[in-house]
């Protein structure tokens, strides 16, 4: 049995379906259903069992009455304007540790999502902790996470893994609302008003040339099944392709893909000033270092991807 928490999320419902074509079914599928809408991602899905989150919270302290092969943690608040520290560390902080804490005491491998925001501001993407400097409660939950594992590899035999997904697009993204990618907001917006709107200039950057290091989902969900099997793997791993585009090649991919529309640049937010990251790229160094050798969607052919499925009327008919 493999544990996915998470399951109904975005990276969640791609990581079941990524195990389902690799051949796993016998997956416990974990989340908070309280937003109903999410059923939609787990409906091609193949699972055994489907659990509440705080169901699995409750059977950590007594006993799941199995032993999973490994638990991929997926869930989490992923708000990034969310500022209720109290909630951000409840979920992604304590949540975390329970599942960490479980999987030491019955030597089950253990790999979960942290997060490119633990950088904040830093020109420089590698995992040490001189870089990390995170904007938002959010990325300090995953910062501190991170931490509290970095504490514990030296005691353990059995595999923990930190995955710090930068700005992942893909697939099943919609209930994300407004925290979902640019990716998707830039499709609606070409194909509702006939414009891609971006950012204006801030800091040091002209208008639209904000750069993120965006990866495919699906590139995400291979870096995991990897690890799943590389047991003899262990870390805390930037997960992106290693090279940043900005804001206006994304644009200009989603409107080279509908064929029409124009770019319109609106004013930076004055909420964002101090919180937002201008500029990603992940350092993939220690990934390839570990044995990792797949290539990574470069952003022009993983927006072709992403908009091919996206838009496609059937899936469309489906959501509806």
């Amino acid at each position: 049995m493999i544990i996915v928490t998470g399951a109904a999320g975005f990276v969640g419902s791609n990581l079941v379906r990524g195990l389902n074509r690799a051949g796993y079914t016998d997956i416990l599928a974990v989340d908070d259903l309280t937003d109903g809408h999410k059923f939609l991602n787990l409906v091609d899905c193949e699972i055994a069992d489907y659990w509440d989150k705080d169901l699995l919270l409750e059977r950590l302290k007594g006993g799941l009455g199995f032993t999973p092969r490994c638990v991929l943690h997926q869930g989490a608040c992923s708000e990034t304007t969310e500022w209720n520290g109290r909630y951000m560390l409840e979920t992604n902080y304590r949540y975390s540790k329970e599942l960490l804490h479980y999987c030491l005491d019955e030597n089950v491998d253990f790999i979960y999502a942290s997060s490119a925001a633990v950088y904040g501001n830093n020109s420089t993407f590698k995992e040490e902790p001189s870089n990390e400097r995170p904007l938002n409660v959010y990325g300090y939950s995953k910062l501190l996470f991170d931490n509290y594992v970095r504490r514990r590899f030296s005691d353990v035999s059995t595999q923990i893994v930190g995955l710090r997904y930068f700005n992942v697009y893909g697939p099943n993204e919609e209930h994300k609302a407004g925290m979902a990618s640019v990716a998707f907001h830039l499709n609606r917006q070409v194909m509702v008003d006939g414009e891609a709107r971006l950012f204006q200039g801030n800091c040091d950057y002209t208008d639209g040339e904000q750069r993120r290091d965006f990866i495919h989902v699906e590139d995400v969900v291979r870096v995991n099944l990897w690890l799943l099997e590389n047991p003899q793997v262990h870390g805390i791993f930037n997960v992106g392709t290693g090279k940043s585009a900005s804001f206006n090649e994304l644009a200009d991919a989603v409107i080279e893909w509908h064929g029409v529309g124009k770019k319109r640049y609106i004013p930076f937010p004055e909420n964002l000033l101090g919180s937002y990251q201008s500029f990603t790229q992940a350092d993939i160094t220690q990934l390839r270092s570990a044995g990792y050798e797949d290539l990574f969607l470069d952003v022009a052919a993983g927006v072709n991807k992403y908009l091919d499925i996206l838009n496609d009327p059937d899936r469309l008919m489906l959501a509806t």
